[in-house]
Order: structure tokens, then C-alpha cells, then sequence
């Protein structure tokens, strides 16, 4: 008994998808986390830089009010006081002045319009610098006092911690991709294994079964599996038994009526020249008795051929054969028939008497069952030579046409007669032997067609 091995199954796609499909829920999950835990983290950056910048700006605003009436000198030593403190602002008073010319930028309308109602208002300028502006009236006066706050080490941070979310975003997909693939191959390695132990009973290995580990759904499987081939081999073994003895049983029961009906023949051979001599009331018995012993002679030799062609004794004697001359010379005295070659295909190199026995079964299956009308069509198709016969008979019921070729199997009642039901399997064994095939198609009412397909070259090159 041969077990099938646990090698590596090649990479499929089940397996891919399987894996990317691993991959996208981790990915998805991983990103959607990330991203959210950055938003969330800018948001409350953001929003804590700008609760500092609004305290720090209240108190600023306070402080402004001490150099109140804003004389032109005041105006200078406030600007001048707030930038010695660390503290870039901008003056609106009349005119916009700022204490430090790089952070001199004009706040916008919505700021402005804010501070105008006496409300503390901010604006965020991108790029670098990025600038946090928060601004508010003078308390006991009308001028605008905007405190501008360089944040650029809040966005670096945040900056990092993105950069830092993407770089393990791809080492999680990465992560994820190596781990989908373990477990896929994992998972799907019994499925290959029992995909080549199936592929290997396929082919004739009955005796292949599937190693058994655990208690786990595949393991049941792989049980189930070695029962399977087991009662199949066992089948298969009496199926092939009981043809070897129905093989062997056909072939000494030729060979035993061989020498009995040979006799019979001679006998009624003598009987059929001496039958106008006969009594009146035994001409009819002696009839039959020819006929009789005409279809057992037959009988004998369709046995002792099938019985050659199944111990493969058959050998082949090949030659060009005309196939359309050699079908009009069977064809000659079946009344009703009719022969039509296509075109001028060339000769077929194959075995003539074995072509002969095929095509001389097809016209007298054609004749018998065709309702007197045959006809007969050769053609080229590519390398192969086609060879339909076709009649015009009461056809073949669809559950009867996948057994035509079975020995002694006759359709009843379209296909009774005196026949013994091996022609067509002995015609479709010699068709293979010669290397062609015989299909069948057929449809009640409207008759039944008969296709040979024999190669152009020589059997077997």
C-alpha cells in the first residue's frame, strides 16, 4: 500500500487568496487603528497647544492693557517688551505692526471679524514656520493684540508618529502576509495531499491512501478517503476478476463450438444443395436449420475474434487503402446506398481487412436497422480521414445509445435481429486498434450516424 507523501503543495489559487485575503483583514485592521490613534493623538495636540496659546494670549492681552493710552512711543516699548519676553505679537491699532518681522502676517477675516465682537479668536497658517495666531481686544480699548505661537515641534512630533504608524502598518501587512502564507500551506496541505492521492487512484494507483494524524476534520476526511479507495480497489478487483473469467469463459466456448460447427456447416452445406430433392413438408425445417446453423457459424467466429482482439494476439498488416474505392465495393449490392467522397483525400495507411470488418458491420448495421436508405460520406478533416454512415431508420433512444457498443447488447425494439450483438464492439475494438475512434449519434424518428475517425499516418506513428 503506497501513502502519499507530505510535500509542499505548489502555490494555487485558493492559497493566494487565502492569503490576501489574511493580509487585507490584518492591513485594514492594522491601518484603521493606526490612523484613528493618529487622528485622535493630532486632535488632542492640536487642541492642547491651542488651550496653552488662549491662556498664555488672556494674560498677554492683561499685560497690554499697562501700556494703555497706546501713545506712538507705548506702541513701540509694548512690541518691544513682549518680543524681550519670548513673545512674538502682532499690534492692530489703526495699522498692523509686529514685534518681530518674520511672523509679520496679516491676520485673517474670520480672526478679525471674532476679535472685532470682543471674543478671543485663532487661525493656524500652514507650512514653515506653522503658526498658531491667537488674538483678542485690549481690555479698555479697541486694539487688537495677536500672540503668535510657532508650533513646529507639534508638528514634527506629529509628523514622526505618522511616519512611525506607516512603517508598522507595512510590518504588520508584512507580518501578516508571512503568517497567512504558513497557515495557508498548512491548511491546505492535506487538500494537496488528497488532490494527488486522487489524481493517483485516477490513474490506476489503487492502492494509494492518505496518511492519518490526529482527530482533526481532516484527518476524518483522510479516513474517509482510505475507505473509499479501499472498497474501490476491492470493486475494481472482482470487476477484473469477473472479466478475465468471462474473457476466458467466451474464448473456451468458441474454441469447444469451433469443431462441432465446422461439422454442422459441411452438413448443412450438403443439406442446401439437396433441398429441392427434400419432401415438400421438410423443405421449410431444412430452411431454417441452414439458416440456423449459418447464424451460430457467425456466432463462432464473432466469439473467437472477439476473444483474439481481447488476449491482444491481433497483429496489424498495414498498407495504403482507398478508403472511398473500398466503400463502394461494400456498398455494391446494398440497394439504397449511397457513397459520396469529398473532395480527393488521400489513402490511409492502415490494416485492410481489419478497415473492412469495421466499415462491413457499419453498412450492415445501416442496412438491417436503416429503413432501406444508407448513406456513406468520406472526407479530410486536418490529418484524419472521416468516415460517417448514416441511415434513415427509426434511431436510437438516448438511453440505449451509451451502451451500442457493449457486447451482445441489442436495443430492443429498434435493434433486434439475427445479429449477435458483438459488430459493433467488434467494430469499435478494430477502430481503435487501427488507432481511430467510432462514436454514434442518433435521433429517434430520424435515424442514426456512425462516425470513424482514422488517422492519415501509419498506425502507431
Amino acid at each position: 500500500m503506497s501513502a502519499v507523501s507530505a510535500g509542499r503543495v505548489a502555490p494555487g489559487r485558493l492559497r493566494r487568496r487565502l492569503v490576501v485575503a489574511f493580509v487585507l483583514v490584518a492591513g485594514l485592521s492594522a491601518g484603521t487603528l493606526a490612523a484613528g490613534s493618529y487622528l485622535m493623538l493630532r486632535q488632542t495636540r492640536f487642541d492642547g497647544s491651542l488651550q496653552r496659546a488662549a491662556a498664555d494670549a488672556r494674560y498677554q492681552l492683561v499685560v497690554a492693557a499697562q501700556f494703555l493710552p497706546l501713545t506712538e512711543t507705548r506702541r513701540a516699548d509694548l512690541l518691544a517688551s513682549f518680543e524681550e519676553a519670548g513673545r512674538h505679537v502682532l499690534l492692530v491699532a489703526g495699522e498692523t505692526r509686529a514685534s518681530n518681522p518674520r511672523y509679520a502676517l496679516t491676520p485673517g477675516a474670520g480672526l478679525r471679524a471674532t476679535v472685532a465682537a470682543g471674543q478671543l479668536g485663532f487661525q493656524r497658517t500652514p507650512g514653515r514656520p506653522h503658526l498658531l495666531v491667537v488674538g483678542g481686544r485690549i481690555p479698555g480699548s479697541t486694539a487688537e493684540l495677536y500672540v503668535v505661537t510657532v508650533e513646529d515641534d507639534v508638528v514634527d512630533a506629529l509628523d514622526q508618529l505618522r511616519t512611525a504608524s506607516v512603517v508598522g502598518w507595512a510590518a504588520v501587512v508584512l507580518v501578516a502576509a508571512g503568517v497567512g502564507n504558513a497557515l495557508a500551506r498548512r491548511t491546505l496541505e492535506p487538500v494537496g495531499r488528497a488532490s494527488r492521492a486522487a489524481r493517483a487512484v485516477a490513474e490506476g494507483l489503487l492502492r494509494t491512501r492518505l496518511p492519518v494524524h490526529g482527530r482533526d476534520e481532516f484527518s476524518a476526511w483522510a479516513v474517509s478517503f482510505n475507505e473509499m479507495a479501499e472498497a474501490l480497489e476491492a470493486k475494481i478487483e472482482a470487476l477484473s476478476q469477473a472479466q478475465a473469467r468471462e474473457r476466458r469463459f467466451t474464448a473456451d466456448v468458441a474454441h469447444e463450438l469451433r469443431t462441432p460447427v465446422t461439422a454442422l456447416v459441411a452438413a448443412a452445406s450438403l443439406l442446401a444443395d439437396e433441398i429441392d430433392a427434400l419432401p415438400a413438408g421438410t423443405v421449410r425445417a431444412a430452411e431454417l436449420l441452414v439458416a440456423d446453423v449459418v447464424r451460430l457459424r457467425r456466432l463462432v467466429e464473432d466469439l473467437l475474434e472477439i476473444s483474439r482482439l481481447d488476449a491482444g494476439r491481433e497483429a496489424l498488416a498495414t498498407r495504403p487503402v482507398d478508403v472511398g474505392a473500398l466503400l463502394r465495393r461494400i456498398t455494391a449490392g446494398a440497394p439504397g446506398a449511397r457513397v459520396d467522397v469529398a473532395g480527393d483525400p488521400p489513402p490511409v495507411v492502415t490494416d485492410p481487412r481489419r478497415l473492412e470488418r469495421v466499415l462491413t458491420n457499419l453498412v450492415a448495421n445501416g442496412i438491417e436497422h436503416g429503413g432501406g436508405s444508407l448513406s456513406a460520406e468520406v472526407r479530410r478533416i486536418g490529418a484524419e480521414l472521416v468516415v460517417e454512415v448514416a441511415d434513415r431508420g427509426p434511431g436510437i433512444p438516448a438511453e440505449h445509445l451509451a451502451h451500442i457498443f457493449d457486447r451482445f447488447y441489442k436495443v430492443d425494439p429498434a435493434r433486434t435481429g439475427p445479429g449477435s450483438g458483438l459488430g459493433l464492439a467488434i467494430a469499435r475494438e478494430n477502430a481503435r486498434l487501427l488507432g481511430g475512434r467510432l462514436d454514434v449519434t442518433s435521433e429517434v424518428g430520424r435515424g442514426t450516424r456512425f462516425r470513424l475517425t482514422l488517422p492519415l499516418g501509419a498506425v502507431g506513428s
